[in-house]
């Protein structure tokens, strides 16, 4: 008989009617899992009681009225904006970032000027706007001399899990707190069953397991 063969028989193993129902099973128990507290996870509300109230500039109105509401209740010394370059309508609005003009609504809503600074980011980054927000409030401190060891930072429904991890990468060891503004366009208890909703959840916890596993800080 001859030793050359085209062809080779191997045995494999395959799932059972059994195997088939528990892998069924646990794809499912991970899918309700993740639906019902993937959302929760993402927009986490853990303030530190902090010096400094930062707010991301790009909030909604909604939600700089908790910004006021939580600056006037806390201990807070400063309010501090931040933001980049504003995409949409730049060359109309006295405001050139987001930073400027969300200093300028918490100002209408009352909140002492003398309270109020803003970063002066006005660069447009393609990538890592957030990161690159932050960076630039981090310069502004050195800039002014001022010595922030704790901070609670404001941001909106999941994104703020990324951003609170990037303010502790940049100001590490200093205190950093979250402080999730509940979003409006729909339900974070139902969020499957809004356009919206899926947006946002999907997007921010794939931006999320980038800034964890692939993101690496420019030197």
């Amino acid at each position: 008989m001859s030793k050359f063969h085209l062809t080779t028989t191997r045995v494999c193993r395959v799932l059972t009617p059994l195997g088939w129902l528990a892998l069924s099973v646990t794809f499912s128990l991970v899918l309700v899992f993740s639906i019902l507290f993937s959302h929760k996870f993402l927009a986490p509300t853990q303030p530190v009681k902090g010096e400094v109230l930062v707010v991301e500039g790009w909030l909604p109105d909604y939600a700089l009225v908790e910004v006021k509401e939580r600056f006037e209740k806390g201990e807070y010394r400063l309010l501090v904006t931040t933001g980049g370059r504003i995409g949409t309508g730049y060359h109309l609005s006295q405001y050139k970032t987001w930073a400027s003009l969300t200093a300028a609504r918490l100002k209408i809503l009352g909140i002492p000027p003398e309270k109020i600074i803003s970063t002066l980011q006005s660069v447009i980054n393609k990538k890592d706007r957030t990161y690159y927000s932050v960076l630039a409030l981090n310069e502004r401190f050195k800039k002014d001399n001022l010595l922030v060891k704790s901070m609670d930072v404001v941001s909106l429904g999941v994104h703020a899990r990324r951003t609170w991890t990037l303010y502790k990468k940049v100001f590490a060891p200093a205190s950093v707190g979250i402080i999730a503004i509940k979003p409006k366009r729909y339900d974070p208890l139902k969020w499957w069953l809004y356009s919206a909703g899926v947006r946002s959840v999907i997007s921010e916890m794939i931006a999320y397991l980038y800034v964890r596993l692939i993101f690496s800080p420019p030197s």
